[in-house]
């Protein structure tokens, strides 16, 4: 491949990864297999001294932009190196190249138009994570958009990209976001050259906003002036569109009925962060990415006990009566006929009573204790007599159980037939049977 020109020494220039108003990038390789993306900007630097504005911006900006990796963040990419090309004096920053697909390349066919509610609330925590660790060592980044979100293919993380547009002075960065920017994600105040906090915020928002709905509040119709006027203007005045009307209009073929009902069930809290979001003036947003963040931790963690506290009543309503609660169901019951169970009752009345009537005229005492648990020797040394004794009240317990046995056949044979009976309609023969 080509050079397209010189980077820097030892720096080799791959070819342009994308190129547009507000600077390229390029595909840089150093020695070794180390690969980088190198962001070119536009205004070229006249001297390379404190001197020359431009260079003094850059210069500026650049020691901001090396606070952020004083502290390594899994969701922003690092930063490398920086300089002034050989050939054009251009500054450029030189970040770690992520291997994967960005945002609007995931937005497009063969992939979905919509991401599912699980992805969305992944991207949109870790988004704010980067967000915030950036904000805290006071960067804005400025041009938070589709292309500039990538997820790593190796670790599985969304990663903020692409700090061009924060190290550009106030002039350049109102003349590359009027000219080349990307209008769709731009906060209203961009319109006037101003980058806040809370213009990332705005633009987070409508990264949220497109995987949710499958497009942009405010579409760009054309690249011309006249539709990118129509776009800004829309982003100041116009009230934004209803996210889940377009996502119930993008919900993918391909998903089952059970899915697309699931995946209708975006949660509240992450559309109130949405729209708090999109507010148009920057004070009704959060106030920066540390805020976004930490309102995502409570709203879904109070979510999460919402959720808990729903079943919790639900299940609270099926147990009014902690003594019904306490029996078993109703399918788990035995049910029998009325004739049935006084048939049943009565036999078991008159067992009660033969065996009351048992003991009463066949006592027999029982054994001492000591006839079962004396040893084996002192039996062996007893006469016959005491052994003959000793038999003599043992089968008592047997001849009670073999009458039982007796008994419980009998009382069975006759639940049987009165079952019988029973569901033949035939009452008259178990008052009988059991009279009997």
């Amino acid at each position: 491949m080509s050079k397209v020109f010189t980077i820097t020494k030892g720096l080799e220039n791959m070819g342009a990864l994308r190129t547009g108003g507000q600077g390229s990038v390029y595909k840089g390789r150093r020695m070794g297999p180390i690969i980088s993306a190198v962001k070119i900007l536009p205004t070229p630097i006249q001297s390379e001294d404190a001197g020359d504005k431009n260079y003094r911006n850059f210069i500026n900006e650049v020691e901001k932009l090396k606070k952020v990796n004083e502290q390594p963040n899994p969701n922003v990419v690092k930063i490398l190196n920086s300089g002034i090309t050989e050939s054009g004096s251009f500054p450029f920053i030189e970040m770690e190249f992520i291997e994967g697909p960005d945002l609007g390349e995931l937005l497009t066919e063969p992939h979905e138009k919509i991401f599912t509610i699980k992805e969305v609330i992944k991207l949109a925590d870790q988004l704010a994570c980067a967000l915030s660790h950036c904000h805290k060592v006071g960067v804005k980044h400025g041009d938070i958009k589709s292309n500039n979100i990538k997820f790593n293919a190796h670790t599985a993380n969304y990663v903020l990209l692409d700090f061009g547009l924060s190290i550009m002075s106030d002039e350049q960065r109102r003349s590359s976001m009027r000219h080349a920017g990307a209008i769709e994600f731009m906060a209203p105040e961009q319109n006037e050259g101003q980058m806040l906090f809370q213009t990332d915020i705005y633009s987070y928002g409508v990264i949220l906003y497109e995987l949710l709905a499958g497009r942009v509040p405010f579409p760009l119709k054309d690249n011309g002036e006249t539709a990118r006027n129509t776009v800004m203007i829309a982003h100041m005045e116009s009230p934004v569109p209803d996210i889940l009307a377009f996502r119930q209009q993008n919900l993918p073929a391909s998903w089952s009925e059970e899915i697309q009902v699931r995946e209708m069930q975006v949660p509240a809290w992450l559309l109130k962060l949405i729209y708090k979001c999109l507010e148009k003036l920057p004070e009704n947003r959060y106030t920066d990415g540390v805020a976004l963040q930490e309102a995502i931790v409570q709203d879904s963690i109070a979510d999460m006990n919402n959720a808990r506290s729903i079943v919790m009543e639900k299940e609270l309503e099926k147990v009014d009566d902690p003594v019904a609660a306490a029996l078993p169901a109703r399918d788990e019951m035995v049910h029998m006929s009325k004739p049935v169970f006084a048939g049943l009752m009565l036999l078991l009345l008159g067992f009660m009573g033969f065996t009351a009537y048992s003991l009463l005229h066949h006592p027999s005492p029982e054994p001492p204790v000591n006839t079962y648990v004396k040893p084996a020797d002192s039996v062996k040394n007893s006469d016959s007599s005491t052994l003959n004794n000793a038999k003599s009240t043992v089968p008592y317990p047997r001849r009670k159980r073999a009458a039982d046995s007796a008994i419980q056949t009998t009382i069975q044979d006759e639940i049987e037939k009165a079952r019988e009976n029973s569901q033949k309609g035939d009452s008259t023969t178990v008052d009988s049977t059991a009279s009997q």
